[in-house]
């Protein structure tokens, strides 16, 4: 390495990280990015992308089982699960390396190592062998180290039979019993997969319902749609104990009433939620200020510190890949003085779980609206009632908007059932342009599309549906 002074280095190759070191460069600025493990981060190679080539698997694995009610002949369905894991490594890497190609196309310098902040400006490099590596000198930072998987006393992970989202990617043998701790997005996507493919799976949320974060009604209808897949769900229950034998572990669960059951499976996937990777980079020297495990930032991702700023799942929730892609873009163009930026609103970033049915969600519950003071007009429609989702064979799913009723602003979609997490995008784009129910209603669905249902709940919040 000859160029040891930069514009811009980033620290973390992640979504937010190489999509923020991309617009640097399209800016004009001299960028470098400093990876420790894989360009693209655990998104793109533990994450976002390789979960949903395994999630395709299953959801063809499930076509092909109810192949008669489309007319078709299938026998002997099965699967190959080392075929299931390599497809989805490849995908993986496919996409690792495109992310290594951009970077060469924007002639942005990539650093294979660690880094640690020196003082202002001053970044210290350890290659990956452990050596040590010329020091770094930008005039600005931006620390974009994403998060790992959180855990518990208690609730750690072994890698051979309680598992992270990594281990239960790249599984040695199929397991025929699993018990998943946490319903949050990463939860559920694991119990779907593995409860599609024969596992029986028992879901436990220490909270009152499942998928925590999005709106009650669809909450309770994902717990009724994965219930009748056969997955075992148990709300307000915690893990007090696990007990590692061989080839399986004794968990021991307690419901908020204090009793306690007993029981034997597999192996254990730990989903209850992450942490920053805030350790060893010399943050609190810079005087960063760190909080519940991860970086205080403010509406442009500044940490406080001159020049230095922070992005992605390392800033806190939402821990979404697209919110850190959009932050990085929002961070370089403010660094870069560009008219015209806006801070990032939260209410406007779309929320998507690829379970079976899907979850998708944009924007203020019905009871945060109602919380934050708004007189509401909520619309509902069914898939049952849309002819694409008949013709699909996909009839179970409902799409619900909120409404201001004075304003006839767009607070909020929530949406349960096949595709939501592509129709989802046409109200972030609506919110984003500060729609009212008048431009949503006047816009013209295509038919038959699944599309039409979210033009009918929009009716619906204003008593005009038509098909219900």
């Amino acid at each position: 390495m000859t160029d040891t002074e930069f514009d811009l280095v980033v620290i973390g190759a992640g979504p937010g990280g190489y999509v923020a070191a991309i617009r640097a460069a399209q800016l004009g600025m001299k960028t470098a990015v400093v990876e420790r493990d894989r360009l693209g981060g655990i998104c793109l190679n533990w994450g976002c992308i390789p979960t949903k080539a395994l999630l395709r698997t299953s959801e063809l694995y499930h076509l092909m089982q109810n192949a008669e009610a489309f007319g078709l002949r299938a026998d002997n369905i099965g699967f190959d699960l080392a075929k299931v894991i390599a497809r989805s490594r490849a995908v993986a890497e496919k996409l690792s390396n495109g992310v290594a190609y951009l970077m060469k196309k924007n002639s942005i310098a990539v650093i294979e190592g660690t880094a640690k902040l020196e003082g202002r400006g001053r970044i210290a490099l350890t290659g990956k062998r452990g050596e040590t590596l010329p020091q770094l000198t930008a005039k600005h930072i931006i620390i974009a180290t994403g998060a790992r998987a959180k855990t518990f006393p208690g609730l750690e992970p072994d890698g051979k039979y309680v598992w992270t989202y990594k281990e239960a990617m790249v599984p040695e043998s199929f397991p025929r019993s699993l018990l998943i701790v946490g319903s949050g997005a990463i939860g559920i996507e694991f119990a779907s997969f593995y409860r599609t493919l024969g596992a029986e799976v028992t879901v436990v949320e220490m909270l009152d319902r499942i998928l925590p974060a999005e709106d009650e009604e669809i909450s309770r209808l994902a717990h009724k749609a994965f219930k009748k897949q056969g997955i075992a769900i148990r709300t307000g229950t915690t893990v007090e104990r696990m007990v590692t034998g061989e080839g399986d572990v004794t968990v021991t669960l307690k419901a908020e009433d204090g009793s306690t059951a007993k029981g034997v499976v597999e192996r254990v996937i730990l989903a209850i939620g992450i942490t920053g990777n805030v350790e060893g980079l010399g943050l609190e020297e810079q005087g960063v200020a760190i909080e519940r495990g991860h970086i205080n930032v403010d509406e442009w991702c500044r940490t406080g510190a001159p020049g230095l700023y922070a992005i992605g799942d390392v800033v806190g929730p939402p821990w979404l890949a697209h919110k850190a892609m959009h932050e990085g873009v929002m961070c370089v163009e403010k660094i870069a003085g560009l008219d015209g930026v806006h801070p990032m609103d939260k209410t406007n970033i779309p929320a998507c779980t690829y379970c079976a049915p899907q979850v998708a969600s944009l924007g203020l519950t019905e009871t945060a609206a109602q919380e934050a003071g708004y007189d509401i007009k909520v619309g509902r429609y069914p898939y049952l009632a849309n002819g694409k989702a008949v013709a699909m064979g996909e009839t179970e799913g409902l799409i619900k908007t909120i409404f201001d009723a004075k304003t006839g602003a767009l607070l909020g979609a929530h949406m349960i059932g096949a595709e939501v997490t592509e129709l989802i995008q046409g109200f972030a784009i609506g919110k984003t342009l500060e729609t009212t129910e008048a431009e949503l209603i006047n816009t013209v669905f295509p038919h038959p599309t699944l599309s039409e249902m979210m033009h009918e709940s929009v009716l619906d919040a204003f008593g005009r549906a038509l098909h219900i």
